[in-house]
């Protein structure tokens, strides 16, 4: 089921299958910013990632000497969650642990999703409660996608990545199937800064990035139109993709708190990269933003 929710500026849609945003609608020109999910190039629109980032090898990981198997970026991107409609402008979506995720993810645990509008921003707060008696590994992150050009000005090359503050970013290592290995490249930037987009950057699939700035913009010297996506330090990752060697008409720009598993390894999950580590009865929160404009 889809809900919406609006103010002066925005109306968005969410659904509750992986509390998945839908569209992102200005109400002042009716501009779309999100990609609509053409599954010529990809059906999705803006997964949320829970409880990991990436890809497992063979689709496994081990905890406490048993094997189990997980999806692609986890299993709240399927899963349908508990709406509860806050106020016009805020709505908030929640799962626990069940029979089906006991089966994949041996932990007690609730998993919250509040979206807000403030403005032009898109507030998302997601909460992590571990309700298990074992220490819960853990990882989080966002994937939504924009249409790009955003606008009838200019076609997808007229467009381009600006990061603020400067950086000095650098590229993961990864496979040509998109598991990690070990070391890192340069990834220069434009002035420090900008990143020209092009169809043939995503030919080996996804650019991952650590050490950049936390504010992203899509925009274009052709266009008005502009996205701005922050997130915090602890997403210290960002996986730039469209659907690898075609002419997607679509970026995502995906903030992560962890990466895929290793080339060739199962993953323990104890000692996956970068996960958090949530001891019983905490709570971890985290909070990032989309701005349209």
């Amino acid at each position: 089921m889809d809900y919406t929710i609006y103010n002066e500026f925005l109306e968005v849609t969410v659904s509750d299958r992986g509390a998945e945003l839908m569209s992102i609608k200005s109400r002042e020109n009716g501009t779309e910013y999100l990609w609509q999910g053409d599954p010529a190039y990809w059906a999705g629109r803006a997964y949320n990632l829970f409880p990991i980032c990436g890809r497992l090898t063979e689709g496994k990981y081990t905890y406490l000497g048993k094997t189990y198997e997980m999806n692609l970026h986890g299993f709240v991107r399927k899963s349908v969650l508990d709406a509860t409609v806050l106020a016009c402008d805020k709505i908030d979506f929640g799962i626990r642990a069940d029979e089906k995720t006991l089966a994949v993810y041996p932990f007690e645990f609730e998993y919250h999703i509040t979206y807000s509008l403030e403005g032009r921003s898109i507030r998302t707060e997601i909460s992590v409660t571990n309700k298990s008696e074992a220490t819960m590994p853990f990882a989080l992150g966002g994937h939504p996608g924009f249409n790009v050009p955003l606008d009838s000005k200019g076609g997808f090359e007229d467009w381009e990545l600006e990061f603020t503050p400067e950086c000095s970013p650098r590229a993961l290592r990864l496979s040509d199937t998109c598991y990690m290995l070990d070391g890192t490249d340069p990834f220069p930037l434009k002035e420090d800064r900008v990143l020209p987009l092009r169809h043939s950057l995503f030919d080996r699939d996804a650019v991952l990035l650590e050490g950049m700035s936390g504010k992203v913009t899509l925009r274009s010297d052709k266009s008005d139109r502009f996205v701005t996506v922050e997130f915090p330090d602890a997403m210290k990752y960002l996986s730039i993709w469209h659907t690898p060697k075609t002419d997607a008409p679509f970026v995502a720009i995906e903030p992560w708190t962890s990466v895929p598993a290793r080339d060739g390894v199962i993953d323990d999950l104890e000692d996956k990269r970068d996960m958090f580590m949530l001891r019983p009865l905490a709570t971890y929160e985290l909070i990032w933003t989309i701005t349209v404009g």
